[in-house]
């Protein structure tokens, strides 16, 4: 990877649906060259995926949540596996620091929160604590 792949994603990530055209215009270079370009770091994985971006209130979910747990360590993949499966659950990570699981999670309201914590997550079996931080506001996507 070059300073132009790296320009290339930076604009991919600033607006996906960007054209390779616009692209190639900003950068100096033919549209066959950007497409090249991104074609070969699909294929070497630099580009994992192409998403959408959304705004969880507008489909309802008004309580967005970090949630922080502690697993037994022998459980921590059962456990992480677990809780990605789960519909509320947006994404999933192992860590170092004050938790070993972090995810983010997407709730209709503070009640759905506790049902989803209290019946499902608590019980899965090695999570010993939860850490819920309700987001107030999204500050940098």
């Amino acid at each position: 990877m070059d300073e132009k792949d790296r320009r290339i994603i930076e604009l991919m990530r600033e607006d996906a649906r960007r054209t390779f055209t616009d692209i190639a215009e900003e950068l100096g270079v033919s549209e066959a060259t950007v497409r090249k370009r991104v074609s070969k770091m699909e294929e070497s994985g630099v580009i994992k995926n192409y998403t959408v971006e959304v705004d969880p209130s507008k489909l309802g979910y008004d309580t967005v949540v970090l949630l922080g747990l502690d697993v037994d360590p022998e459980y921590l993949v059962e456990a992480a596996e677990k809780i990605n499966n789960m519909e509320e659950v947006k994404s999933t990570y192992t860590c170092t620091g004050d938790h070993m699981i972090m995810t983010e999670v997407w709730t209709k309201d503070s009640s759905h929160l506790g049902e989803l914590m209290s019946n499902k997550i608590a019980k899965i079996e090695g999570v010993k604590n939860l850490c819920p931080a309700i987001v107030l506001e999204e500050i940098k996507e």
